[in-house]
C-alpha cells in the first residue's frame, strides 16, 4: 500500500503549498466530496423560494457526498446537496417519473445535517424548497423540463421545433432521454454573500465535511498512518474522469463464493482509513487531471511528493525544451537562413545537445532536496469496475534525473517536425519544419512500429514495455527495433503525396537503433553511435547507407532542375536495397546515368562532388564485404539519415547557388 500512503503525503503538501487553480484542470478535491456533471441549475433566495432555472452545458461541480453516494451504482444512496431529480423533487412521481423515486431518503439525509450543530445557511435554504414538493412543478412552468398532455415526462422530442438543450446535454439509452437523471444544482441568492453558488462556496464544503466526519461507527487501525481512526471499505472511483466506475481497491465480493483465508472481513486484511482513502484518491484524480499521459482507460503520473514540478517522463525531449529557454540550432526545411550559417553544428550537435539537456535536468533538480521522493506510476482498468496498478516505482531525485537525462540522450536523434508560424494577417497558419534533436515519445514508436492503424489494445501493451526502458534503464526490446526499421525501410509504403510520416519513422527508428545499441545485453556489442554522419566509420552497412543517399540525391538534383515530381529508383527500391544491398546497388547505378548525364551541363560542380564522394565510399569497402548477399542491418539507416542531413545543412555545389526546393 506504498501508493497510497505516497498520494496521501502527497495530498497534505499540495494543500500547505496552496496551489492556485488552472483555467480547464480539476482542482484538489476536498474530501467527502465527488466531482458530477450538473445539468440544471435552480436559484432560490435565502427564504427557499423559487426565483429561475436554467440548463448547464458541460459543467462540472464538486458536491457533497457520503461514503455511500461517492460509489453509488444503481442502489439508492442520496448526494447530501446537489442530485438528480429523482432525489431531490418530490414531485418526480406525480410526473410520471420513470425511475425510483429516492426523494425520502434525500430529505431524511438533508434535515439531519441541517438540524446538527454543523448546520450551513444554504442547506437550510435548499431544504426549506424541497420540502414544497414542487421541483417538476416549476421547472415545467420555466421550460426546463417538458411533459406530455398527460403531464408525463418525456423521453423523447418528436415536436417539430428546435430540441430543448436538456435533450442534448443528458446520456441518451436506446434513443431515449431520462429527464429524471439530471442532476440539479443550487445557487441560494443572499443580500450581501457574493458566494452564491453552494458548489463554489468553502464554508458549505467545511460545513459538510465537520457533519460527515463527526459519525465514527468503523474505528480502527489504519495500516497507512498506524493511527486508530474511521476506517472504511467504500473506496472512491472516478478516478480518471467524472464517469469513470473502475476502483483500484474494491471489496464488494461478500455474496457468492469468496476466499477470504483466515480473515473474516476486508478490515483484518488491511484497515484504511476513510480520510486517508479520500485524500489519496482525490491526490490521484487531481494529478491525473494535471499531468497525466493517457492512452484510453491507460494513464501514467509522475510526480515529486512534495507538490514541485518534475518534468514528465513520457515526453519527447522536443516537448521539454519546447516551453523552456533551450534555443538548439534547428534546420528547416527549405531554409535559406540554415544553409547560409557560417558555423557548421553537424559535428558538434550531439554534445551541444548533451550539455543543453544536462542543464536542463539540473534546473528542476536544483529545486528539489537530495531525498526528494518522485514517484511514476501507472493504471489502468480490466474491467469496467476493477483497476490495476500496471507500473509503480519510487525513485530519488538524482536517481530519476539521471535515468531520465540517459533515456533523452541515449534514444536522442534528429526528429521531423512541424511547427505553426505566428500570424496576424487572419489567414490560415502556416506550418515550417524543422529538424531538432529529440527523443521520439512512446505514441509514436508503437505507431512508428506498427502502423497509424495500431489499435488501442497494442499501443498500450508498447508504452507498458517501455516505461522500464524510460525509467528503470533497462534495454530497449530487440522487436520493436526491428519493426521500426523494416517500417522505415518499406518507403514504398507510404504515399507519394504524403511522405512526412516516413520522414518522422525513419527519424525513429535510427533514435531506437542507437538507443538499442548503446544498452545492448551483451556488452561486446554495444557501440555509441554520432547524431552526424561518421565519415571515418567503415562497417559494410554503414557505407551502403551512405551510398543510398547520395544516389537519391543526385537522381533528386535532377528531377528538380527537369521540374518532375516523383520518387527516386533509391527511395522505389529501398527495401530491396536493404535486402539485397550488392544486386539493388547495381540497378540503381544504372538507372542514374541519364541523371548524371543531364547535371552534367547544368550542376557541374555539384555532380563532380557526388561522384568523388561515392568512389571514396566504394574504396573503403572490403571486397568481400561489398559483394556479400548479408542483408542490411539498421546501421544502414543511421548513414542513410545523416548523409540527407548533411545534404540539408551544406550547400553540395562549387560554383551554383541551390535549387528552390533542393532539399527534401
Amino acid at each position: 500500500m506504498s501508493w497510497m500512503e505516497k498520494l496521501y503525503q502527497t495530498y497534505e503538501a499540495a494543500m500547505v503549498l496552496d496551489l492556485p487553480i488552472e483555467e480547464g484542470k480539476q482542482p484538489l478535491m476536498p474530501t467527502n466530496h465527488t466531482l458530477q456533471n450538473a445539468h440544471i441549475n435552480i436559484v432560490i433566495d435565502g427564504e427557499g423560494n423559487f426565483k429561475r432555472a436554467s440548463v448547464l452545458e458541460k459543467t462540472q461541480i464538486i458536491l457533497p457526498a457520503t461514503e455511500d453516494s461517492a460509489c453509488r451504482g444503481n442502489n439508492e444512496a442520496p448526494h447530501a446537496l446537489a442530485d438528480k431529480l429523482q432525489y431531490v423533487a418530490e414531485d418526480y412521481a406525480i410526473f410520471g417519473g420513470k425511475k425510483k423515486a429516492y426523494f425520502k431518503s434525500y430529505e431524511k439525509q438533508l434535515h439531519a445535517w441541517c438540524a446538527s450543530d454543523n448546520s450551513h445557511n444554504k442547506a437550510k435554504s435548499v431544504y426549506n424548497y424541497i420540502k414544497k414538493g414542487q421541483i417538476i412543478r416549476d421547472l415545467v412552468e420555466k421550460n426546463i423540463v417538458f411533459v406530455d398532455s398527460n403531464n408525463v415526462l418525456l423521453t423523447q422530442w418528436v415536436v417539430d421545433l428546435e430540441t430543448p438543450t436538456l435533450f442534448k446535454v443528458l446520456p441518451k439509452e436506446k434513443g431515449q432521454v431520462d429527464q429524471g437523471s439530471a442532476l440539479v444544482s443550487w445557487t441560494v441568492e443572499i443580500i450581501g454573500d457574493p458566494s452564491s453558488d453552494t458548489w463554489k462556496d468553502s464554508t458549505i464544503q467545511d460545513s459538510w465535511i465537520a457533519y460527515n466526519s463527526s459519525d465514527a461507527n468503523n474505528s480502527g487501525l489504519c495500516y497507512i498512518t498506524g493511527l486508530k481512526q474511521n476506517l472504511t471499505n467504500k473506496h472512491p472511483a472516478k478516478i480518471r474522469h467524472s464517469g469513470d466506475k473502475a476502483k483500484l481497491i474494491s471489496s464488494n465480493d461478500s455474496s457468492g463464493y469468496t476466499y477470504r483465508g483466515k480473515f473474516i472481513d476486508e478490515v483484518q486484511a488491511c484497515g484504511v482509513g476513510f480520510d486517508v482513502s479520500q485524500k489519496a484518491h482525490n491526490a490521484l484524480s487531481w494529478l491525473i487531471q494535471r499531468q497525466d499521459f493517457r492512452k484510453g482507460d491507460q494513464a501514467y503520473v509522475s510526480w515529486a511528493v512534495s507538490g514541485k514540478q518534475i518534468p514528465e517522463p513520457l515526453n519527447g525531449t522536443w516537448s521539454l525544451f519546447e516551453t523552456s529557454d533551450f534555443d538548439l540550432d534547428e534546420v528547416s526545411e527549405g531554409s535559406s537562413n540554415a544553409q547560409n550559417e557560417s558555423q557548421d553544428h553537424s559535428r558538434d550537435l550531439g554534445q551541444f545537445y548533451a550539455l543543453q539537456l544536462k542543464k536542463y535536468m539540473a534546473g528542476y533538480s536544483a529545486k528539489l532536496s537530495p531525498n526528494e521522493q518522485i514517484i511514476i506510476m501507472g493504471i489502468d482498468s480490466a474491467t469496467p469496475g476493477r483497476m490495476g496498478i500496471i507500473y509503480y516505482r519510487e525513485l530519488l531525485r538524482d536517481d530519476f534525473f539521471n535515468r531520465l537525462e540517459s533515456w533523452h540522450k541515449e534514444f536522442a536523434w534528429i526528429q521531423r517536425h512541424t511547427v505553426q508560424i505566428a500570424d496576424n494577417s487572419g489567414k490560415k497558419p502556416k506550418t515550417k519544419t524543422i529538424w531538432p534533436i529529440s527523443s521520439p515519445v512512446p505514441k509514436d514508436i508503437a505507431a512508428a512500429a506498427y502502423g497509424d492503424n495500431v489499435n488501442d489494445s497494442l499501443k498500450k501493451k508498447v508504452i507498458e514495455r517501455l516505461m522500464p526502458c524510460i525509467i528503470d534503464g533497462q534495454p530497449f526490446p530487440e522487436d520493436l527495433v526491428i519493426s521500426c526499421v523494416r517500417k522505415a525501410t518499406n518507403r514504398v509504403g507510404y504515399a507519394s503525396d504524403a511522405q512526412w510520416p516516413w520522414e518522422k519513422n525513419l527519424g525513429i527508428a535510427c533514435a531506437l537503433y542507437k538507443g538499442y545499441y548503446h544498452r545492448h545485453p551483451i556488452k561486446t556489442k554495444r557501440r555509441e553511435y554520432a547524431m552526424a554522419l561518421e565519415e571515418n566509420y567503415h562497417s559494410r552497412d554503414y557505407l551502403y547507407g551512405r551510398l543510398l543517399a547520395i544516389a537519391e540525391r543526385i537522381e533528386d538534383v535532377s528531377l528538380n532542375i527537369s521540374g518532375e515530381n516523383r520518387s527516386t529508383t533509391a527511395a522505389r527500391l529501398m527495401q530491396r536495397f536493404a535486402d539485397r544491398p550488392f544486386e539493388t546497388w547495381r540497378t540503381i547505378e544504372l538507372a542514374l546515368q541519364p541523371y548524371i548525364q543531364r547535371l552534367r551541363s547544368s550542376r557541374a560542380g555539384f555532380l563532380t562532388n557526388q561522384l568523388k564522394e561515392i568512389d571514396t565510399i566504394l574504396a573503403l569497402f572490403k571486397h568481400e564485404e561489398f559483394n556479400s548477399k548479408d542483408k542490411l542491418s539498421g546501421e544502414f539507416l543511421l548513414a542513410y539519415h545523416c548523409q540527407r542531413q548533411k545534404f540539408k545543412t551544406k550547400t553540395e555545389t562549387t560554383d551554383e547557388t541551390p535549387l528552390e526546393g533542393d532539399s527534401e
